[in-house]
């Protein structure tokens, strides 16, 4: 694979970000390369998945690829887009998948660490999630695996700033399992997984199943949801989503008009 390394060993199942020079950005290649992985380990009865940077990495992954956002007034992230669909895998997963983010997690790739089972962190790790800074509206999925973390406040403090929470700060509000030292992460997170390992599979794929259907069980009614929509329809249509993809290109800062 071009983009992600794999390892599947004593029945952990690992997905190495391969793509530094990029800052691991979740191209739709990438992504694809991750769906493949996951139906690999799926096969092979992986009791445990890992995914994590390269050792010494400080982006874990710097979220999904700008170069591959649609133009205005098409929907950035439908139901069926490669992001979406990881997401769901990976909560689909029959077994637990451990996110071991050693670096910086940011924009999309905050949603694939959090749908995760598990979050490992080190002192170098923290969370920013950057729609707002290139004009992108958030799905309500996405905002849902947020919400389902970290509370309503907290979100629309991260959705608004973009500004990133510290390692130190993901721990206290329960965003990060445990907080390790970097010199130990690797050790600590394979030691949790091998300790999965040694209990029953069934009754973990189960449990799992069970935790996020009763996670996100909270109903919706039809012109709720038409109405967010709606308000996710203004937003990709705007010229803020324009100028704010073009000044993320061009390495400028975007000078937005509410428009």
């Amino acid at each position: 694979m071009k983009f992600i390394k794999i390892i599947f060993e004593d029945m952990i199942g690992t997905i190495i970000f391969n793509n530094d020079t990029k800052r691991n950005s979740l191209n739709f290649e990438m992504l694809e390369e991750i769906l493949k992985a996951l139906e690999e380990f799926k096969k092979n009865k992986a009791r445990v998945v890992i995914i994590r940077s390269s050792k010494g990495a400080k982006v874990w992954s710097a979220g999904l690829s700008i170069d591959e956002l649609p133009e205005p007034g098409i929907d950035p992230l439908t139901y069926n887009h490669p992001l979406e669909k990881v997401l769901r895998a990976l909560q689909r997963f029959p077994a637990p998948v451990i996110a071991m983010t050693e670096g910086s997690v940011w924009g999309g790739a905050c949603d694939l660490a959090f749908v995760c089972d598990i979050l490992i962190g080190s002192l170098n790790t923290s969370f920013a999630i950057t729609p707002a800074k290139i004009g992108v509206p958030y799905n309500s999925s996405g905002i849902l695996h947020f919400l389902n973390i970290l509370g309503l406040n907290v979100a629309k403090e991260m959705f608004f700033t973009a500004k990133p929470v510290s390692a130190q700060r993901a721990e206290n509000l329960g965003m990060l399992n445990h907080l390790v030292p970097v010199e130990e992460i690797e050790e600590f997170t394979y030691k949790l997984a091998k300790d999965i390992t040694h209990n029953s599979p069934l009754s973990i794929s189960v449990m799992k199943e069970q935790l996020n259907i009763l996670g996100s069980s909270d109903p919706i009614n039809p012109s709720t949801f038409e109405r967010v929509q709606e308000l996710r329809n203004h937003a990709y249509e705007s010229a803020d989503y324009l100028e704010g993809k073009n000044a993320f290109l061009e390495k400028r800062k975007p000078v937005f008009k509410g428009k």
